[in-house]
Formats: C-alpha cells, sequence, structure tokens
C-alpha cells in the first residue's frame, strides 16, 4: 500500500525519546515514575461503571505537579461516560486501544463511530490530546491486514499513534475488545513501516523491557517508547503481576531507552 494519506511524513528526532510507563495508578507511584525519569505516566479507568476513582484523580494531579504528562486509559467507549471521565480527571492524553483490528471483528462501521468519538473529544476537549492503540500482529505472526490503513482511519483525529502486541485469538487477549498488556513482542518491521509513513509520533509498546528496548529503539526509530508487564514486580512463578511495578526495572527501561539515542538518563519534560 501506499503511504498517500501523509503527505508530510513525521520523522522521530533521535536526540529525544519519549519514555511512557503504564499501571501507575496512585500519587505515590506517579511521584516514583517521575523520579525515575518517566516522560509519560500511564494510568488506566478500569470500569464504566465505577469510573471515578479519587486515588486516580490525584494520580493524575500528582504527575502535573511533577511536571510530568498524565496518560490515561478508558476501558470504554460510551461518549457520555467518556466526556464526563475527561471532565472529571483532565489529563494530558487520553489513550484509545480497542482492538480495530478486522480478527477483532471491529468492522467499518465500528472504526467510524471511534473516529467520530475521537472527532467529538476534540471538540468538547481541545486541550487534552489523543493517543490511538495501532495494533500489529506478534513478531513471527502473518500481518493479515493493513497496519497502514487503519492508521489512516484514525490520523486525523490523533495526536499520538501507539504500537501495541495483537495475539489473534480473544481467548489470551487480556481484555476482551481492547489490544495490549500480552508481554509480547510486536512485530517491529511493521511498527518501522508506520513509523517511516506517519505525520503524528508514534510510540512504541509491546513486549519492551530494559533488555530489549535499545535494540528496538534502533530498529523501529520511534517517537517514543512504552512499557507495561514487563516493568511490573513478577510472582513466584515469574509471571508479571498487574498494577505492581518494579521501579528498578522502570529505571533501567528509562536508562536504555535513553541510551539508545545518546541520551542522558533522565531526558527533558516533553
Amino acid at each position: 500500500m501506499s503511504t498517500e494519506f501523509w503527505p508530510c511524513c513525521w520523522q522521530a528526532p533521535m536526540d529525544r525519546m519519549i519514555t511512557q510507563i503504564y499501571e501507575i495508578q496512585t500519587p505515590e507511584e506517579a511521584e516514583a515514575a517521575a523520579a525515575c525519569g518517566v516522560d509519560h505516566v500511564g494510568s488506566v479507568v478500569l470500569s464504566e461503571t465505577d469510573w471515578k476513582q479519587p486515588r486516580l484523580y490525584q494520580t493524575v494531579r500528582t504527575a502535573a505537579e511533577r511536571g510530568v504528562r498524565s496518560s490515561l486509559i478508558l476501558l470504554f467507549s460510551s461518549r457520555d461516560i467518556v466526556f464526563a471521565a475527561l471532565d472529571y480527571y483532565r489529563p494530558d492524553i487520553v489513550h484509545f486501544c480497542e482492538d480495530i483490528s478486522p480478527h477483532g471483528a471491529m468492522g467499518a462501521e465500528k472504526v467510524r463511530s471511534l473516529v467520530q468519538l475521537q472527532e467529538r473529544v476534540r471538540q468538547r476537549f481541545p486541550h487534552i490530546h489523543q493517543m490511538r492503540s495501532i495494533p500489529i500482529v506478534r513478531s513471527g505472526s502473518p500481518q493479515r491486514f493493513s497496519v497502514l490503513e487503519l492508521a489512516a482511519a484514525f490520523e486525523p483525529v490523533s495526536d499520538y499513534f501507539l504500537t501495541d502486541t495483537l495475539v489473534p485469538d480473544s481467548a489470551v487477549q487480556p481484555v476482551d475488545g481492547f489490544v495490549g498488556i500480552t508481554g509480547d513482542v510486536c512485530c517491529w518491521r511493521t511498527a518501522r513501516e508506520l513509523v517511516a509513513a506517519s505525520r503524528i509520533p508514534v510510540i512504541l509498546a509491546g513486549g519492551l523491557s530494559a533488555e530489549n528496548v535499545f535494540a528496538a529503539v534502533t530498529a523501529v526509530r520511534p517517537a517514543g517508547v512504552d512499557s507495561c508487564s514487563r516493568t511490573n514486580a513478577l510472582d513466584d512463578a515469574g509471571r508479571p503481576l498487574r498494577f505492581q511495578k518494579d521501579w528498578d526495572k522502570v529505571r533501567e527501561f528509562v536508562s536504555e531507552a535513553r541510551r539508545a539515542c545518546g541520551q542522558p538518563g533522565t531526558a527533558g519534560r516533553h
């Protein structure tokens, strides 16, 4: 497919790298993330019926006080509740991560409805940036749909893309209907194609850790990198624990991401 959707492609300056860490749910964790040099502190609103969480509200405020950006995933897309949540939390970034792949039975009409939701968010909350997850299959799996076509639909209403790993089996996708937190690495070649085509910044996610982020930045040249499960603490069986960060891993992740583009360990804020 051609890249005619993007007449002026955005290219990441390799002397600057955004680092984003997810599952930061408390003010204390936001403080710790900022101390590690994280640029985007990512939190998750888990429930449409219990979306108003004062501790999470304070987490967003703490990020602002520490001079870092807050990024908030809403695990729902009902317009009125999205608006209510954004009115309440007022994050720097709202992150939409529905599984928009054909495998996810999203369909063209559903994609259009999500684009319209983002348009309405932009009209009502012009100061809040929007991040859209673009699903990419895990490394070694066949890519049976066009990532660039999906991105083209959302680029006019998005400020960032985030490439995250799609496991083409809903039984093992951690949150039904949404993409991410698999711990698996996405196909870096496909991610690089999106970076090369996109005119908005692309953040690379999917199984990134301190051990592989240097190679990922070198291979993909994204605007930023994101980690969730691979910077979490582990249980006795070596499995990542949800919403429990390992701050040594976070610190090493930031350091390796900075090293990949020649930055010091605690770069300036974005």
